[in-house]
This record gives structure tokens, C-alpha cells and sequence, in this order.
């Protein structure tokens, strides 16, 4: 299985709006009116996966395929790092697949060109569109039309180790109300010896990097990025939120709070040394706390949301949406079984595959006695969010975008002005070139 790490690694080489100009051109869009649009289709569905979230699709089609004898879907995994371009080939030569099973950061890099099928009304006449993320509803939306629909969500949040948190008498609760109490109880938790360390961080992952910090900006209502696609530029110099979330982490690594690996940490091991117990407060995601680790640890590990400067709260809406793009030949069959990926008893198996339901109404009571860990971003779905962008890729995944080096320049060279301001001004240049 490719780690959440990986796959933000492979993302990065993904080049976003540059591969599209056209590439949509004049597919011609299903008719989702037409009636018994997803009913008792037949014949066979060809669906893309992301090589990342494969595993989950290939349980997901062998019991769709199982479930009757009239409709064959068959499954074609994509490298993430070729997904974009081999999907933008795939509609200018006019033969795409019947369903995209797309990175959600994705979804608009195609949306914004036409190529998917406008799914508002479908989506609309199913009994839980209310209970659907919002966060990855969002990227999948333009004009107030939507464009795709969530299939499973990878959600960043704090993971607190409870056994030192009790040592050192942290309480989490009391450590999310403020970047100044979490640094207090960052404090605390490296007095308890030389080889415990209050926090860890990715700091030579852009991708994983932005998924952990990223929604500590978020959570004091504020983004990294400002306006809608067509006019957004950055929001970096003068953002008090930034600043403060930018001197949170060089307070954290001055004071020797974290780990000097932190420093080339490339997620290559993320997680490990919290899952040694050497860790306090450990933001990353359910897969590489939970996944990866055995019972007896998951009786000492607690989520909280990540936190804003003054308390708030937000995690990032990573996962996958489901869209079906423009030209494809069995539109209605795709969308069967896109019912099927969000029923219920399919959505409540996806933490055993390392990532958690879409719709908030999977949070049953067995559900929690099962997955008592994968509960918390089903509890707050509101709190979901993910920039909608035509340049994600550029900005927050390559090793050279502006987020890293910010975050670098500013954490470990002490430069935090001069940092903002090279961010953004490449923040600027970047999203008016992904907007032209």
C-alpha cells in the first residue's frame, strides 16, 4: 500500500493547469436527466484509480461485481504522478474511462476545463447529499453546479500520545485552545527525558508538510491563498495567522522541542517515532497512526483537531472524488456504482484500509466501538476544508514550490519576514500563471 507520504510525493510531480488548456475540447456530456439514469444498467464500466488508494478500490469492485451479474466494472490503476497528464491525453484523444476515482485536490484542474459531467441533479436525489463532505463537495463545485462526489476521505488531525500526556500532565483539551498552550504543553513533554520529544513534523515533505500545518492556518478562518480561481493570489505578507503559525514551529525547533531529524525528514518514516511512544503531540492522519501500529498502542493515542492561533479548528480534506467524465460511454452504469462506493456498509469499511467514511451518517454506534479513532472528523465534518485551486500542485507538493521554502527559510534560518515576502511574491506568479 502506498503511504499517505508517497502518494503527496508522487502528486508533486503532477503539473497541474499546464497539461490542460483544450483538453476537454467537445466531448459530449452523459444525459444524467435521462430517466432510469443509474438503474439496472449493463455491460462494463472501465474506472481509473489512484495507484495510492487502490487497494480500497479493488475490495470496492470485487463486491460491486459480486452483487450482480449484469454490469462488470474493471478497474485501471494510475500512477499519481502520471494521473493528470495520462487523464488529459485520454480526453483530447476522445477515449476516457466511465468514472475517475481523482485526488480531490484534483477535481478542479478538469472541472474548470469542462471535462466532467455536471452531476448536481443525480447527486441531489440521493437521501444523504446532506451528509456528504462538504470539505471535498467544495472542490468538486463551480458556479454552484458539482461536478463530483466524495468517495473517502484522508484527514489530518493532532494525535496526543496519552501515557506521557498523563506524565507530563498535559491535558489536550487544554493544549488546542492556543498555539501558547500548546507550546506550554510542548514544554512539558520534553522534560520527561533526553529521548522524548514534545512534537514531530515533516519538514523536507512539502506535500506532507502542507497537509499537517496548513489547517493550523485554516482554523483561524484564514488561507495561504485568497480569491476565487480566475483572481486569486497569495495571502502571506500581513497575514498575522501565517506569521504566528510560521513562529509556533521555529519556537519548537529553537527551544529543541522536536527532533533534529526534523530537519531532513522527508516522511520517508513518518509516524515511526510516534509510534515508538517517543512523541507527545504528532499531527499526521489515521493511516499513519492507526494503520500502522497495534492495539495496544491505539489505548494510548487521542485526536483533537488541529488548532489555530487562538483555538479554532480545521483538518484537511484530503481523499478522493468520483467524476465522470464528458465522452463517457457508460455514464449511467458509472454512476450505479458510484452509489454503491457511498452505501453505507461500503463507507464504514474504510478505515480498515487506512482512511475514513465521507458521510457523517457513517458514524453509527457500531461503527465507533469498531473504529473509536476514526470517529472525530465524522463528529466535525463542517470543519473540513482544502483550497480550491488550479495550482496546489506547484505551490504546496514540488520541492521547490514557495511553501517549502517558506516554511524552511522561516523555521530553521530564523528569516521569517524575508520568507513571507519571497512566498508571496512566488505565490503571485504562480497562480496568475495556473489562471491564464
Amino acid at each position: 500500500m502506498v503511504t499517505r507520504r508517497q502518494f503527496l510525493g508522487l502528486a508533486a510531480g503532477a503539473t497541474t493547469a499546464g497539461l490542460l488548456p483544450g483538453c476537454s475540447s467537445v466531448l459530449p456530456e452523459p444525459d444524467v436527466r435521462a430517466a432510469g439514469f443509474g438503474q439496472e444498467a449493463t455491460g462494463t464500466v472501465q474506472v481509473w484509480c489512484r495507484a495510492a488508494t487502490q487497494t480500497g478500490l479493488t475490495d470496492l469492485v470485487k463486491k460491486f461485481n459480486a452483487s450482480q451479474d449484469r454490469l462488470t466494472v474493471e478497474l485501471t490503476p494510475v500512477l499519481d504522478a502520471q494521473y493528470v497528464t495520462k487523464l488529459a491525453t485520454a480526453i483530447r484523444g476522445r477515449s476516457v474511462p466511465d468514472l475517475v476515482d481523482i485526488d480531490d485536490i484534483n477535481s478542479m484542474l478538469f472541472i474548470y476545463r469542462d471535462a466532467f459531467t455536471d452531476l448536481t441533479e443525480p447527486l441531489a436525489a440521493l437521501d444523504f447529499r446532506d451528509k456528504l463532505s462538504p470539505g471535498h463537495l467544495r472542490l468538486a463545485t463551480k458556479d454552484e453546479r458539482v461536478y463530483g462526489v466524495p468517495y473517502l476521505a484522508d484527514n489530518s488531525m493532532f494525535w496526543f500520545n496519552t501515557e506521557l500526556c498523563d506524565r507530563a500532565e498535559v491535558d489536550p483539551d487544554e493544549a488546542v485552545k492556543s498555539f501558547d498552550n500548546l507550546l506550554d504543553a510542548a514544554r512539558k513533554l520534553r522534560k520527561l527525558g533526553d529521548d522524548i520529544y514534545a512534537w514531530s513534523f515533516p519538514a523536507n515533505s512539502p506535500g506532507a508538510l502542507g497537509f499537517v500545518v496548513q489547517p493550523m492556518v485554516w482554523a483561524a478562518d484564514t488561507d495561504l491563498i485568497q480569491g476565487t480561481i480566475g483572481s486569486q493570489s497569495g495571502h502571506i505578507v500581513g497575514n498575522d495567522v501565517v506569521q504566528r503559525m510560521l513562529e509556533l514551529h521555529r519556537q519548537l525547533w529553537v527551544d529543541g522541542l522536536v527532533p533534529r531529524a526534523n530537519f531532513s525528514d522527508d516522511a520517508s518514516r513518518w509516524g515511526s517515532d510516534f509510534r515508538a511512544g517517543k512523541i507527545g503531540i504528532f499531527p499526521s492522519n489515521y493511516s499513519v497512526v492507526v494503520s500502522a501500529s497495534d492495539d495496544a498502542f491505539h489505548h494510548n493515542v487521542t485526536p483533537r483537531l488541529l488548532s489555530g492561533p487562538d483555538g479554532g479548528a480545521a483538518f484537511f480534506d484530503g481523499g478522493d472524488n468520483m467524476c465522470i467524465p464528458r465522452g463517457a460511454r457508460n455514464a449511467s452504469g458509472a454512476w450505479e456504482f458510484v452509489r454503491f462506493a457511498l452505501d453505507l456498509p461500503q463507507q464504514i469499511d474504510l478505515p480498515a484500509g487506512g482512511y475514513t467514511p465521507v458521510r457523517s451518517d457513517a458514524r453509527t454506534p457500531e461503527f465507533a466501538k469498531k473504529y473509536p479513532l476514526a470517529t472525530l472528523p465524522l463528529e466535525r465534518i463542517q470543519e473540513g476544508y482544502a483550497p480550491t485551486t488550479l495550482s496546489y500542485n506547484l505551490l504546496y507538493n514540488q520541492p521547490d514550490g514557495p511553501w517549502l521554502q517558506m516554511f524552511r527559510r522561516a523555521v530553521f534560518d530564523g528569516e521569517l519576514e524575508a520568507a513571507m515576502k519571497e512566498a508571496q511574491q512566488n505565490y503571485d506568479r504562480i497562480l496568475k500563471q495556473g489562471q491564464a
